[in-house]
C-alpha cells in the first residue's frame, strides 16, 4: 500500500536520542456514506484520507506526531520532532525490517467498492419503504449506510512489519412512531468487518421491519414497574452490559491509573464461576476484528475472566511494558492522527450450558430484556445505568406483557458475582466505542443470563 518508505531510517531517527521503542503507522482510508430520510436520499459522501504517524516510547512516556505527506523525507522530519522528547544524546542502532506480523485475511466475497452506488442506494430506499409499510403510525424513518475501507502498515523498531486491509461496513435503521401522546423509537443496526455479503438474505429489509415493529410495540406497551426484581437478559439484548460495566474496567490504562474497580485484582474472584469473559479480535467478519492491531501485534483471543477469576487486562505495548506483560493485541487508534491506547475488540461473556428457555421458565416473575439501549458506567466504582429498549414482564416463566421506559441500575462487580444462570446461546451487537476522543469499531456479545435481583427503574408520571 502507498509509497515506498525507508522505515528503518525513520525509526533510527526517532530513537537517535534514546527511548525503548518506536513505530511508524501508515494509513490510507476511503469512507463512503448514504443517508435516506423521509423516503429521499439526503446525503452521499465519499472521500480519501492518508497519512502517517511516528511514535516514540521513552521512560514509560509517549511522544507522537504525524503528517499527511507520505515520503521518507517527511517522515524523517516527524521523527526528528518526536526524538526531542527523549532529551539529548546519541545512539547507534541497527534495525532490520524483516519480520512480518499478522493473520491472513480471507478475501471478501463482495468488496463494497466493486458494487455500484445505485445498488447501495436501492438497498437503503427499500429498507425505508419496508419500515414505513409496517404501520400507519410510523412517522419518520432514517436509514444510513456507511463503508470505510482502511489499509494500514505498521513498522516497529523490533523489526516487525504488520499490514491489514479492513472493510468496515454498517447500516442502521431508526424509526419513530407516534400515537396519541406517545412517541417511541425503534433502532436496529447491522455491521462487521466484511463485504456486501452482510446484506444477503434481505438482512437490511429484515432489520428495517424489526426496528419498525419495535417502535410500534412500545407504543402500546404499559409503563414499566419499578423496584428490585429478577432480570433475564436475552442473548438478543446484545453485549452492552459486558462492554460498559466490565470491559472498560479491564482496559490496562484505566486499571494502572486506579480508575477501574478491577485495579490490582488479578487472580481474584470478580464474577460468578459461571462467567468467562473473552476479548477476541480473530472472529471472522465481526466489527471488532482485524488481522493486526494498530501497533502491528497479531489479532488474539484473550481470556480476561476465567470461571469468575480475573486473569489479565487488555494491553497495548506501553501498558504491557509498565506491567512487565505482553501486549494482548489491543492497541487501537482511530486514525494516523491518534496515538494507540488499549481498546476492546469483540468482547463477550462466553456461552454456558443451560438452555435459554429453561432460564426463562425457571423465573416466575421479573423483567425479560430482549433489547438493550444505551447506558452509562462509572469505571472507578462499577456503578451503571442502562436503558431497556424492548422489555417484557415475566409472568409464570413466560415473557408476557411488553413494558416501556425501563432502566437497569446496579454495580458491575456485584452483578457479575450474582449471575446464577448462563445460557448456551450467544448474540452479538455492534457499535463505535468512544474513549479519549477516539472512536473504535467494536462488537459485544453475551448469552442469555439471569440476574436474581437488580433495581429496575420505571417511568414516573
Amino acid at each position: 500500500m502507498g509509497p515506498k518508505i525507508d522505515y528503518a531510517a525513520v525509526l533510527k531517527m526517532a530513537l537517535s536520542n534514546g527511548g525503548e521503542y518506536a513505530d511508524v503507522f501508515l494509513e490510507q482510508s476511503a469512507p463512503f456514506a448514504l443517508v435516506c430520510e423521509d423516503g429521499r436520499l439526503e446525503k452521499a459522501v465519499s472521500g480519501l484520507d492518508c497519512g502517517a504517524g511516528v511514535r516514540l516510547m521513552f521512560g514509560m512516556k509517549t511522544a507522537y506526531a504525524y503528517t499527511n505527506v507520505l515520503t521518507t523525507d517527511s517522515l524523517l522530519e516527524v521523527a526528528r520532532a518526536v526524538r526531542q522528547a527523549a532529551g539529548a544524546g546519541s545512539r547507534e542502532l541497527h534495525i532490520d525490517m524483516r519480520r512480518t506480523h499478522g493473520v491472513h485475511h480471507a478475501p471478501l466475497q463482495k468488496p463494497p467498492e466493486q458494487v455500484a452506488t445505485a445498488k447501495k442506494a436501492a438497498l437503503v430506499l427499500e429498507a425505508d419503504r419496508i419500515a414505513r409499510a409496517v404501520d400507519r403510525r410510523i412517522r419518520q424513518v432514517l436509514v444510513s449506510y456507511r463503508e470505510h475501507r482502511q489499509q494500514v502498515v505498521i513498522a516497529s523498531s523490533d523489526g516487525g512489519i504488520g499490514e491489514d486491509d479492513r472493510s468496515y461496513l454498517t447500516a442502521v435503521v431508526q424509526v419513530i412512531a407516534s400515537g396519541g401522546d406517545a412517541v417511541q423509537t425503534g433502532y436496529e443496526p447491522l455491521g462487521g468487518n466484511t463485504g456486501m455479503e452482510l446484506f444477503d438474505h434481505d438482512a437490511l429489509s429484515r432489520a428495517a421491519e424489526t426496528a419498525a415493529r419495535r417502535a410500534i410495540l412500545m407504543l402500546g406497551a404499559r409503563k414499566a414497574p419499578a423496584g428490585r426484581m429478577p432480570v433475564v437478559l436475552s442473548s438478543e439484548a446484545g453485549g452492552t452490559m459486558i462492554h460498559e460495566a466490565v470491559g472498560h474496567g479491564l482496559e490496562a490504562d484505566l486499571a494502572q491509573a486506579g480508575l477501574s474497580v478491577y485495579s490490582g485484582r488479578k487472580g481474584e474472584r470478580i464474577a460468578s464461576p459461571l462467567i468467562t469473559v473473552l476479548d477476541d479480535a480473530t472472529l471472522s467478519g465481526r466489527r471488532g476484528s482485524f488481522a493486526v492491531d494498530d501497533e502491528g501485534t497479531g489479532a488474539q483471543r484473550t481470556v480476561l475472566v476465567d470461571k469468575g477469576i480475573l486473569k489479565t487486562f487488555l494491553y497495548d505495548r506501553l501498558t504491557a511494558l509498565k506491567d512487565g506483560a505482553r501486549s494482548t493485541g489491543n492497541g487501537r487508534r482511530e486514525s494516523y492522527k491518534s496515538r494507540p491506547i488499549p481498546r476492546m475488540t469483540n468482547t463477550m461473556i462466553a456461552p454456558g450450558e443451560t438452555d435459554p428457555r429453561t432460564i426463562l421458565g425457571e423465573t416466575g416473575s421479573g423483567l425479560f430484556v430482549k433489547k438493550m439501549g444505551g447506558g452509562q458506567v462509572n469505571t472507578v466504582n462499577g456503578d451503571f445505568v442502562f436503558e431497556v429498549s424492548e422489555g417484557y414482564l415475566i409472568e409464570g416463566g413466560v415473557a408476557g406483557e411488553p413494558v416501556r421506559g425501563a432502566t437497569l441500575t446496579g454495580n458491575g462487580p456485584q452483578v457479575l458475582l450474582a449471575i446464577d444462570r448462563v445460557g448456551s446461546d450467544l448474540g452479538f451487537s455492534i457499535g463505535t466505542c468512544g474513549k479519549d476522543g477516539q472512536g473504535a469499531p467494536v462488537s459485544d456479545a453475551q448469552p442469555t443470563i439471569r440476574i436474581p435481583e437488580i433495581t429496575v427503574g420505571g417511568v414516573v408520571d
